[in-house]
């Protein structure tokens, strides 16, 4: 099975997307849906996706989990849930519940967004962190540079944990660069309970100039920090539209991984999201 790790659906005309508000990002700014997505993974090849929340809503992952429940091809829900809240254990325990609950894989929260860099390792934070792995879900961590200390730091403490990086804690491309990062996802992915999304990359280059070899230097990092068994591929479709179509973010990512080698391009497509999220799919 040929897996997407990382897609999003979302409609603004039903739902506030803070994170839109750029004038850059207003092609972004309409409905974008199951029927949407389904031709463009037919004709790349890929069997399934997982969808991953958009913003800090639980009706979201509702509704999330209800698209989920009724398109085969949705194999799993990366969701928000208020890391924040005391009773995030009975939340939990009600989305599992729900229609589509068994699609419920992941957690996730825009950790970049947030003023304090070290918002993951609030005690009340790290509190909903211990109910996530209690019910046996991953951690997304969506975070740049900036925020990679605290999420090391919690990767650290919770060693029986299963955490995926979103997007290799985009990059600083565009800029050419940073040892800053490259230092710091090192040690992140040294924790050894942590995957790592190629994913999302193009975007963070200049999105009218860019090709799978300004991007191969960033996969080619990550590859020798995860290894190949904890490298994931995934579109970030829609958000990838801003830098090229879904073919052309596609076609870039296999070629950066094949240049690895076909092994790590063939796990990378699916066998290691399989294992991050515990997929019970073929």
């Amino acid at each position: 099975m040929i897996v997407d790790g990382h897609q999003h659906f979302w409609d603004p005309a039903r739902a506030d997307y803070p994170w839109m508000d750029a004038p850059e990002l207003t092609p972004l700014r309409r409905a974008f849906g199951p029927a949407d997505l389904a031709p463009l993974l037919k004709d790349n090849g890929i069997d399934a996706s997982i969808l991953v929340q958009c913003r800090s809503a639980l009706a979201e992952t509702e509704e999330f989990l209800r698209i989920a429940h009724t398109t085969p091809s949705v194999i799993g829900v990366v969701g928000w849930a208020d890391l924040t809240d005391a009773a995030l254990g009975e939340t939990l325990e009600k989305l599992r519940a729900a229609p589509g609950g068994d699609k419920l894989i992941g957690i996730r929260h825009q950790v970049h967004d947030e003023a304090d860099p070290d918002w993951l390792l609030r005690e009340d934070v790290q509190r909903g962190l211990t109910a996530v792995f209690a019910h046996d879900l991953a951690y997304d961590f969506l975070v740049r540079t900036r925020e990679l200390p605290a999420a090391i730091a919690t990767a650290q403490a919770f060693p029986q944990a299963r955490f995926v990086l979103d997007h290799a804690a985009k990059p600083p491309i565009a800029d050419g660069g940073s040892n800053e990062w490259s230092d710091r996802i090192a040690a992140l992915a040294a924790c050894g309970n942590v995957w790592c999304k190629v994913s999302g990359l193009a975007t963070e280059a200049v999105w009218s100039d860019w090709n799978a070899e300004r991007l191969f230097p960033f996969v080619a990092h990550a590859a020798t920090c995860f290894g190949e068994d904890r490298l994931i591929f995934g579109s970030d479709w829609p958000v990838c539209l801003l830098a090229g179509s879904y073919g052309e973010i596609k076609s870039a990512l296999e070629a950066c991984l094949m240049k690895l080698g076909p092994q790590v391009r063939e796990k990378a497509f699916g066998v290691n999201a399989k294992a991050a999220y515990r997929l019970a799919v073929g």
